[in-house]
């Protein structure tokens, strides 16, 4: 490991360890997948230095390529390197499970709770979200991009994802820079590669990637062979899991298409649990939980929220302990870490665009909300102030300020 980006030896952590780490994580990470990455990148490359920008970015540029939720593939990856297959399910649990078990009660109570958050509160979250984002854009710039052809790139991406703003634009930023980079630039002279330490080999990502495919193509002939509520569930959270590329809000309409025209769930419950997702921390794939418990058929409750909850991220496991081995090995290619300069701006220029759209757009809608995220921004940057506490006073802010005004 290269002495000078600063990271300390990379050592096994216990699976306990790592989903206590998660799990304060999962109870304070609200913004969104882009802005967890932002709170995973100052946990994790600023604050234990697990591992170094460089490599965190290239972590998030492969799981950005791949379907499903990046930000918990970001996490189960992590997992995976400090406490191996314990260490994955442990990260996954701790980010997912508060989430998911406040919407799942929610779903069982939602005749007593009301079907509202305060709006206030809300818009405290989303104004730290800002703050979160741009903390982790700044920090990447002076690390990814030091020179004019990065810089370049980086500015490109993120005006091509703002003209584009969907998954497909997404993707297509990412295969541009990494082509870029492959033609133009070249890898950092003298660089030492930080690997992630993962001890998966070659045949069980095979194995992960046959199981991968197999479930997918599997469960819809299962389904009409043995016809169960069990299997529909199952089988339509899995495709929505494996096909989705971009994140919780894209999956939405999938889901909703999956359960609310069959009667499984009523439209206003899922509009409500919609609403509630936005304001909890965690994924918003999350939201399977909150489904599964809403069913107005068998299996519901508990039940239905973990099948559904297991079904959707399913895939997030297969893929990455299928993609892994093999990344990692790829990675020690001149000309994989030449396209990989290339994407590694290219996903700074990505965190810009989300930066403007959604989150900024979405929760800056004052001066007063610019001031609140301002000093947010300071406290987190400057003042070295713990993203929960920040994220605790932003939302209080914001409550109290609904109340008053």
């Amino acid at each position: 490991m290269s002495a000078e980006n600063g990271t300390k030896a990379i050592r096994p952590d216990s699976a306990w360890s790592v989903f206590l780490v998660f799990l304060r994580l999962g109870l304070t990470s609200f913004g969104g997948p882009i802005a967890h990455l932002g709170y995973f990148r100052e946990e994790f490359v600023v604050r234990r230095q697990w591992l170094s920008d460089r490599s965190y970015a290239d972590l998030v540029a492969l799981c950005q390529f791949l379907p499903g939720p990046a930000s918990s593939q970001v996490g189960i990856g992590l997992g995976l390197s400090r406490a191996g297959l314990s260490g994955a399910i442990a990260a996954w649990a701790g980010f997912t499970l508060p989430s998911a078990i406040i919407l799942a009660l929610f779903a069982q109570g939602m005749a007593t709770w009301g079907t509202t958050f305060p709006s206030g509160l809300l818009s405290g979250l989303k104004i730290v979200a800002v703050a979160v984002v741009a903390q982790a854009v700044w920090g990447m710039a002076r690390n990814l991009c030091t020179d004019v052809p990065r810089v370049t790139i980086a500015a490109f991406s993120a005006c091509a994802a703002l003209w584009l703003p969907n998954a497909t634009g997404q993707l297509g930023v990412m295969v541009c820079a990494a082509g870029i980079g492959l033609v133009f630039l070249k890898p950092v002279q003298g660089l030492v590669t930080e690997s992630l330490p993962i001890a998966i080999s070659r045949k069980v990502g095979v194995v992960s990637l046959a199981l991968f495919f197999s479930l997918l193509a599997g469960l819809p002939l299962l389904l009409q062979a043995l016809p169960s509520q069990t299997l529909a569930m199952s089988n339509d959270f899995y495709r929505a899991g494996s096909l989705v590329f971009g994140g919780g809000h894209v999956v939405l309409p999938l889901l909703q298409a999956a359960t609310v025209p069959n009667g499984w769930v009523a439209n206003d419950a899922f509009l409500a649990g919609y609403g509630v997702a936005q304001a909890v921390p965690g994924p918003l794939f999350t939201f399977a939980a909150f489904l599964g418990a809403s069913m107005n058929v068998q299996p519901s409750g508990w039940t239905g929220a973990s099948i559904c909850l297991i079904a959707i991220f399913a895939p997030s496991f297969l893929l990455i302990l299928g993609v892994l081995p093999f990344w990692e090995r790829l990675k020690s290619s001149v000309r994989i870490q030449a396209a990989l300069v290339g994407v590694n701006a290219g996903v700074l220029g990505l965190l810009l665009a989300a930066l403007y759209n959604p989150v900024w757009t979405s929760a800056i809608l004052k001066p007063t909300d610019f001031g609140l995220a301002l000093m947010a921004f300071v406290a987190l940057m400057f003042w070295k102030a713990p993203p929960w506490l920040v994220v605790l006073v932003c939302g209080s802010i914001g409550w109290l300020s609904a109340l008053v005004l």
